[in-house]
């Protein structure tokens, strides 16, 4: 029986264009095939294909819930990405085409990024950091954010990169939990035009962080005049980069790590209590990301690979540095806003560099949605060949918008599912292979084995449940930083009596091909009239609309139903809010999944509550709904949206 009702049924369905599989690495179910009937084999192939100074032992410990992968191998991360692609071919090949949001620009080859790796390291080796120690990086998109993490790597650091838009308490908190040495910054960063004041926020924290010995300053703006910027320097304590950077030797030996010791701490963003720190290893993880880049993106030496997201979140750790490097691949970074100076700057990035595959989430196509065409048809994307979609489930409509404007119908989409914890990506199409439909991830990526279980773990074949991992993985997190009791009891305890089942806290559902969909938080799941209903359903048929761009969905306590639906709704240009829409759009959904799903309230709103990293912060809204005061907000990219959304609510309420 099904944990979690079915509403919406998708049935479109594209398989994969046949100019693309005939020419894709994988375009067959051969490697499926292989994963399924034994995956520690298949890892172990994967693993084979990293450079080790010293093979492994054993493939895999599994003392659930902790495993160990690849024991007695040794290895560093940075020769992986950078030393290994020196001595061929790939020298002189672009590693980063970085641009700046004013429009400075940036070119590293492989050779050009090894010769920075090093020096960088010995810098941290100067101020102190020995195999070990933990490092902060606060730093904008800019390449020594690369630079600093693969230094770190190189000299056995353990790195923790803190998102350049987060507080001054957000930096002393992470800081704190993980006792860093040394914290990386900048002067600031571009953002829409305007200047991030990093350094000044690094200094607010660090009044603070006890366990900070030296930090290291990158300059990104001059003055024009010596060494002054807007960045205040504390003698003893601050060091400027390119100072530092002409003391320093030239090579720097790489540590030998083994494959359990830690690559890095990522904090996930703590929407609800303190800030978890993600412990991630050097083996298992290069494995998956490595792997996951090569077949999920059918990675070719000739592309120009873009993934918009920021080095602060995971997807920027994994499939911006560590993945992408890791392949010999040619990438652009970006430093700015995807609507500065216009709404046609990721296009215009695209056309310039020949970008071939574009990696981006669901937010930000809603964004080009509402936006409208003319900014996409201004530029030609006729490079792209694949295009990929993370973060969080994507609405069929987003999607079909995304196949049909910006592929031009030709490129298949990757819809990724995955986390901070699992490292890589879980649950996506082979392009070569697949046969997409919108809104659903599809399957497992091969040697990874998920089921749909109800709450007493039973498994559920087709229909909505609670989706589990069941067999280990190299990338998967090994613990939370200092709290491993916190480890077990947030993912390995839903089930009583099978600490071997990973519960990433999402719901889905299984359609009839045996596809799986993610349904959104199962703390977000409604439930109405004793009905369970996924977040995701009706967010996306009110994005089926033509009038809608986005749309969150929250539930609210009723005293008949148990809970109402209430509706947050921003609309594509073109549209205006009235009456007569809202109840349009009431029927709409009603139409598509069923009057059950109805909304009681509709709020239309310019924007909608998101973290930094693009996600909708529900939680919020349901303190809107519910009339509550407004619980923490300090994770918003801009905390003045729901205040308004909040003061709108009330009125309408009344």
């Amino acid at each position: 029986m099904s944990d979690i009702d079915v509403l919406l049924q998708e049935t479109r369905s594209f398989p994969s264009p046949g100019a693309f599989r005939a020419t894709a690495r994988v375009h067959d179910s051969r490697l499926h095939d292989d994963a399924a009937m034994d995956p520690v084999n298949f890892w172990a192939r994967e693993a084979g294909e990293l450079t080790w100074s010293k093979p492994w032992d054993t493939v895999l410990e599994w003392t659930p819930p902790h495993a160990k992968w690849f024991q007695g191998g040794q290895l560093n991360a940075s020769v992986n990405c950078v030393d290994r692609h020196i001595h061929g071919p790939r020298r002189n090949k672009a590693a980063i085409i970085w641009e700046g949001e004013p429009g400075d620009r940036r070119t590293y080859t492989y050779w050009d990024l090894y010769r920075e790796v090093n020096l960088a390291a010995n810098m941290l080796k100067t101020l102190g950091v020995v195999k070990g120690d933990r490092v902060a990086i606060y730093l904008p998109m800019i390449p020594e954010a690369v630079i600093a993490m693969l230094a770190c790597a190189r000299i056995g650091a353990v790195h923790t990169v803190v998102f350049g838009g987060f507080s001054p308490e957000s930096l002393r908190d992470r800081i704190n939990d993980c006792g860093c040495k040394v914290l990386i910054t900048a002067d600031g960063g571009y953002r829409r035009g305007q200047m991030l004041p990093l350094k000044r926020n690094a200094d607010e924290a660090l009044k603070d962080c006890p366990t900070i010995e030296q930090v290291l300053v990158v300059m990104r703006r001059r003055s024009g005049v010596g060494d002054e910027t807007f960045a205040e320097m504390k003698d003893g304590r601050d060091h400027w980069w390119h100072h530092l950077k002409r003391q320093v030797p030239k090579y720097c030996e790489p540590e030998v790590m083994d494959a359990e010791d830690l690559l890095f701490i990522l904090y996930t963003s703590g929407t609800t209590g303190k800030p978890k720190g993600i412990v991630h290893t050097t083996g298992g993880y290069m494995t998956g990301v490595a792997s996951t880049t090569k077949y999920v993106f059918d990675l070719k030496e000739e592309d120009v690979y873009w993934c918009t997201a920021d080095i602060g979140w995971i997807t920027g750790h994994s499939y911006l540095v560590y993945g992408p490097l890791a392949n010999g691949a040619t990438q652009v970074v970006y430093e700015g806003a995807p609507d500065w100076p216009d709404k046609d700057r990721f296009w215009q990035i695209c056309e310039r560099y020949g970008v071939s595959i574009f990696y981006t989430a669901p937010t930000a196509i809603r964004a080009f949605m509402k936006w409208g065409t003319p900014y996409v048809e201004k530029h030609d994307l006729s490079q792209l060949r694949l295009l990929g979609s993370v973060g969080e489930p994507i609405n069929p409509e987003a999607w079909m918008w995304y196949h049909k404007h910006i592929g031009q119908e030709r490129c298949p989409i990757v819809d990724t599912w995955w986390q901070t914890e699992t490292g890589a990506i879980m649950i996506t199409p082979l392009p070569g292979v697949t046969a997409t439909k919108p809104g659903s991830a599809t399957t497992p990526f091969p040697g990874i084995k998920t089921a749909l279980l109800d709450t007493a773990g039973h498994e559920i074949g087709v229909g909505g449940g609670l989706l589990a991992i069941t067999h280990p993985w190299p990338s998967m997190l090994r613990t939370i930083w200092g709290d491993d009791a916190r480890y077990v009891e947030t993912y390995f305890s839903k089930w009583p009596g099978r600490p071997d089942l990973y519960f990433p806290g999402d719901g889905a559902k299984r359609d009839d091909d045996g596809y799986l969909w993610i349904l959104g938080r199962v703390d977000d799941v409604l439930n109405v009239a004793g009905h369970r209903i996924g977040t995701m359903e009706v967010e996306s048929a009110l994005v089926d609309h033509p009038a809608v761009a986005e749309a969150a969905v929250v539930g609210k306590t009723h005293e008949i139903k148990g809970q109402a639906i209430a509706a947050f709704v921003s609309l594509r240009a073109g549209f205006t809010p009235s009456g007569s829409l809202r109840d349009e759009l009431r029927e709409h959904v009603a139409m598509k999944i069923g009057a059950l799903a109805r909304p009681d309230d509709i709020l239309f709103s310019a924007d909608l509550p998101k973290t930094r990293s693009g996600k909708i912060m529900r939680r919020l809204l349901r303190d809107i709904a519910e009339g509550r005061a407004l619980g923490d907000t300090t994770t918003l990219a801009d905390p003045s949206v729901v205040a308004s959304l909040k003061d709108q609510y009330e009125a309408q309420e009344s």
